[in-house]
């Protein structure tokens, strides 16, 4: 079976496309990572059993990553958010990755195509520690050729309602 048809976690499954019922679970889920399993199967009308079994599905075939608070930022005490670009050296994305992984408030990283090469999303306590987050660790990562900094003045979480 060719790689780009196995489950993302290495198991020997084929990628299926999600049924009517599984994306309802995902739904579900994404607005409400703490829902129980019996709460779930009344929504969409299957026994717990079944509900139990194609969570266990969607958590081993990798559709479902992890479950995770949603964090208001503000109240956490970082206040101050960013989107940061980066130019990197060609053929360093690993590299760079790693090092970006490992810095403090590093919320989302993306290789993108187009202008610049990597997307970072940071949150910090506020503009201070972004300015020390930027000038200090970021453009002393010898594969960073540049970046660019766009504050976020305010930001919608766009997840599905339960």
């Amino acid at each position: 079976m060719p790689d780009d048809q196995m489950a993302p976690n290495g198991a020997d499954r084929p990628i299926r496309p999600l049924d009517p019922i599984d994306r309802t679970i995902v739904r579900l889920l994404q607005a409400d990572g703490r829902a129980s399993v019996r709460a779930i199967a009344e929504q969409v009308h299957i026994s717990r059993a079944n509900a139990y079994a194609r969570i266990n599905r969607l958590v081993e075939t990798g559709v479902i990553r992890g479950f995770a608070a949603r964090i208001n930022h503000e109240k956490a005490g970082q206040g101050a958010s960013a989107y940061i670009t980066l130019k990197i050296v060609q053929d360093s994305w690993r590299t760079v990755r790693a090092k970006l992984e490992q810095l403090p408030g590093a919320a989302h990283i993306a290789l993108v195509s187009g202008d610049f090469d990597v997307l970072l999303l940071v949150h910090t306590a506020d503009n201070r520690a972004l300015r020390e987050l930027v000038l200090t660790r970021l453009q002393a990562i010898p594969e960073v050729i540049s970046t660019r900094t766009l504050l976020v003045f305010e930001e919608t979480d766009l997840l599905p309602e339960p």
